[in-house]
Parts: structure tokens; C-alpha cells; sequence
């Protein structure tokens, strides 16, 4: 069984969904109702799955500047080369931001930095896999798939210095 729940935020309402033992998507917006628009007999919301207390919990403690680090039970599905963009992804620090070409050369594929923006955009589990720390190598903000004015949002709220740091 699959379980969905919609929480509020202060970037608008949040989709989170489960497999019953682990968080496996956190979506805003556009993604949100496309995944709500297709959810087939196998999806039940129940705001009470496993991990939805604890992952709401944290967001809040997020979204209220207490909480740095996460600290939930993921499950990321991905191809292997998405999985490991995600996890390297969860080494940049909170505040901190770092280019394509960063991730690339930290997961040791320096010409990659092109596959790593399309592995960026389908991180099934924003904010918490923080994509949106990720930006342009000449430091501009580019595309986020809850929209530029959240990503400006999320780094703001981490940070008001958007340096870019290596990680």
C-alpha cells in the first residue's frame, strides 16, 4: 500500500508520500497534482503512515529556522546514476550552495554536469534532498520544479548569503 498526506507550509501545501516504512516523495505545486490526478486504488491518505508524524514534525522545525539536518527514513527510486546525484546532494551543507559542476566533479564525473541538472529535476523528495541549493555555475538561480520564487524562498529562509561554497 502506498499513503499520501498534504501539509501546509509556508511555500504552500506540501505532498508527502510513503510506502508505509519510508518518506518516498515530497512534492510542491505542479508535481503534486499531477501525482494527486494519478494516485489509482493503491494510494490511501492517511496522514498517521509511517513516517508522515515525524517528517511533518521536522518540516515545521524547518520551515520554523530550528532544524539544519533531517533525519528521516528515505527511499529515493531512482536510476543509479539519479540515487547517487541524491545522495551527494544531502552532503551540501544547510545555507550553503554549490553548482551542477560541483555535484558532478564530487560524484567523480566532471563532464557531467548536464546529466546532473536532470537528475536534480526529478529529486522525488525536495527540500529535504536539497535541490534547491544547487544552482548556476555563474551563480544565477535556475529552473526548480516548485518554482524559482520558492527556491529563492528556501535559500533565503537558509541563508541571506547565497556564496556559492564548495562541498
Amino acid at each position: 500500500m502506498n499513503y499520501y498526506t498534504v501539509m501546509e507550509s509556508p511555500i504552500d501545501p506540501l505532498l508527502l508520500t510513503s510506502d508505509g516504512e519510508f518518506l518516498t516523495g515530497l512534492y510542491m505545486e505542479k508535481e503534486a497534482q499531477k501525482l494527486l490526478s494519478g494516485m489509482k486504488d493503491d494510494w490511501q491518505q492517511d496522514e498517521n503512515a509511517v513516517p508522515f508524524k515525524e517528517t511533518i514534525a521536522q518540516l515545521y522545525a524547518y520551515f520554523a529556522g530550528e532544524l539544519h539536518e533531517f533525519d528521516l527514513p528515505l527511499k529515493a527510486t531512482g536510476t543509479p546514476f539519479q540515487e547517487m546525484v541524491w545522495q551527494a546532494l544531502t552532503s551540501i551543507p544547510y545555507g550553503k550552495t554549490v553548482s551542477y559542476k560541483d555535484i558532478a566533479e564530487h560524484v567523480h564525473l566532471p563532464k557531467a554536469a548536464r546529466a546532473v541538472g536532470m537528475a536534480n529535476g526529478r529529486n522525488p523528495i525536495s527540500i529535504i534532498i536539497p535541490c534547491h541549493r544547487v544552482i548556476g555555475a555563474n551563480g544565477k538561480l535556475t529552473g526548480y520544479g516548485g518554482g524559482i520564487h520558492r527556491k529563492e524562498w528556501l535559500l533565503g529562509h537558509e541563508h541571506e548569503d547565497k556564496q556559492t561554497t564548495l562541498i
